[in-house]
């Protein structure tokens, strides 16, 4: 396929049990990724390849493996997503790009496991730790019970507080994982309180129950079993809206928690390096390195270090395999007092990652960057744009097209009236089946992805192609009219896979299967072979 080289099982199975650097890309859409992948396949849709490619593969000369499981760009010419990934690599610099021999059946038949669902190497991980550690779980019962009776207990739940707010046990706390060891004093001053852990199913709430048993707290501490999800299946209600986060950080639960999390950083053999070496990794052309600050959101904005990017700590060990993709590669963590960095680190070390702490004294004078993390994108092709007003104008003569390329779920929140929703992996199959229009806009919401799309479109069409100027968000911003709704083009939308833990509407055989699989996780990494997963020394 355009003399693409192969990479066999075999060889890239071996690199992951030696620890070498791995990149396996699956360039499906995310709900197609989730029906079955290797384990640690890195999910990056062709659609997203620009924006999100330079900082999850930052060495252009990182050793890529492509597949697609046959999956096709253009039907009428047969060309697959593997061709048009691999082209668009090359243009961006990438230079040692292979095809999975065989693709997902030949991995297959070589004697590969395939894992389902999303943040398989973190679910698996989280079930791993449970197994190896007895973690310990109250059912949603007993917890219910608790709450009921008064009992001396604290509910935190260490989930994005987006997600604590959608839906959370009665009187839960936000304080997402990553936050949860640093702020437990604040949180619960009684040592005899009884703290209950929860997420919304069981990766998140394992991990940060035992977060709290490793660095040593005299509470007594228990994941709440199964999540919300073990709530609803109890039949027990779930609150909404609810607004309790945790207080402004003392010194004194810093202090708590400082000495604990470096002696358990120790038992998992996480270094700490200073900001020379980590300038001299950076210059490293035959190593990939990430360098993340996990701290929280407002923390990272007031100041950072240039060139970290912002992951909370909770959500970095969550979903490792988004923001690491790159499986061997070095990881740098930051954070203001090696508190969070260390107890990320400890558990990154136990899921074989080759993790170090910057250490503190030697950087804090150099957080000079304020605001948000921007991502690196690739340059984008000579072209025209338009303004709201003016596609108005257009869409009023009729002889306008307008194709949308953001997520299905904003598209059916709002659109502009007449607008074509796809995936830019779909875009020869949509506009085929669209009438001849003189023109075409293309838009998203900001518009940062549409600008990819544009030439594209044009080549596909054959007609002139525009950017609506800073996407749907400035028609909003125009107050010109919307639709809402579902839509023909979102009756069976595959660029976002449906959590079973999402939501209120999930079925409970839905929520029961999603537990099966992941009960079933420490056997099938038996099987796979490949994790490394470590536990702590004594």
């Amino acid at each position: 396929m355009n003399n693409l080289p192969l990479r066999h099982y075999a060889e890239l199975n071996r690199a992951l049990r030696d620890g070498q650097e791995t990149l396996l890309i699956d360039l499906r859409e995310e709900a197609d990724f989730a029906t079955g992948h290797p384990l640690f396949a890195a999910n990056l849709p062709l659609s997203k390849l620009e924006i999100e490619i330079l900082d999850r593969v930052p060495r252009r000369n990182t050793a890529i493996t492509l597949y697609d499981n046959g999956q096709r760009y253009d039907q009428r010419q047969d060309i697959r997503l593997v061709q048009i990934a691999a082209a668009r690599l090359k243009a961006l610099g990438y230079v040692d790009i292979a095809l999975l021999a065989g693709d997902l059946h030949g991995w297959q038949e070589a004697g590969g496991e395939l894992f389902i669902d999303v943040n398989a190497p973190s679910k698996a991980f989280g079930e791993w730790v449970e197994h190896h550690y007895d973690t310990p779980s109250f059912s949603a019962e007993q917890v219910q019970g608790l709450l009921q009776s008064g009992a001396n207990v604290a509910v935190l739940d260490v989930r994005r507080f987006d997600e604590y707010q959608n839906m959370s046990i009665p009187q839960g706390i936000s304080v997402p994982g990553g936050e949860v060891v640093l702020r437990l004093r604040d949180l619960v001053p009684d040592p005899t309180t009884q703290v209950i852990i929860n997420c919304a199913g069981r990766t998140r709430s394992i991990i940060g129950t035992q977060s709290l048993i490793n660095a040593g707290v005299s509470n007594p501490v228990a994941a709440l079993r199964n999540g919300t999800i073990g709530w609803t299946l109890a039949g027990q209600e779930l609150v909404h809206q609810q607004q309790d986060s945790y207080p402004p950080l003392s010194e004194n639960s810093r202090q708590a928690a400082w000495q604990p999390v470096q002696t358990l950083a120790q038992r998992a053999g996480v270094q700490h390096i200073d900001l020379a070496q980590l300038i001299q990794w950076q210059a490293d052309e035959q190593r990939t390195l990430y360098l993340f600050d996990v701290r929280a959101q407002d923390e990272y904005q007031a100041g950072h270090l240039p060139g970290a990017r912002h992951v909370p700590g909770g959500q970095l060990v969550q979903e490792t395999d988004h923001y690491a993709s790159v499986r061997g590669a070095r990881i740098v963590l930051i954070d203001d007092d090696g508190i969070r960095a260390n107890m990320t680190a400890s558990w990154l070390a136990q899921m074989n990652w080759q993790v170090y702490v910057l250490d503190a004294e030697t950087y804090r004078e150099h957080f000079t960057e304020s605001g948000s993390w921007a991502p690196s994108t690739a340059a984008v092709p000579t072209i025209e744009s338009v303004l709201p007003q003016q596609l108005a104008a257009w869409l009023a003569e009729g002889d306008t097209g307008i194709i949308d390329l953001t997520t299905s779920a904003n598209f059916i929140k709002r659109r502009i009236p007449g607008a074509v929703w796809t995936t830019r992996g779909a875009l020869p199959q949509i506009l085929a089946a669209q009438p001849t229009y003189k023109r075409w806009v293309v838009t998203c919401t900001s518009g940062l992805l549409a600008r990819y799309a544009v030439t594209e479109v044009q080549a596909l069409t054959g007609a002139p192609a525009y950017l609506l100027q800073g996407g749907t968000l400035a028609w909003i911003d125009e107050t010109l009219p919307l639709e809402h709704g579902a839509s023909t083009y979102t009756e069976n939308p595959r660029d976002r896979y449906r959590r079973p833990y999402e939501g209120t509407d999930v079925t409970a055989d839905a929520m029961q299967a999603y537990l099966d699989w992941e009960y079933g996780l420490v056997a099938q990494l038996e099987k796979d072979g490949t994790h490394g997963f470590k536990r702590l020394t004594n």
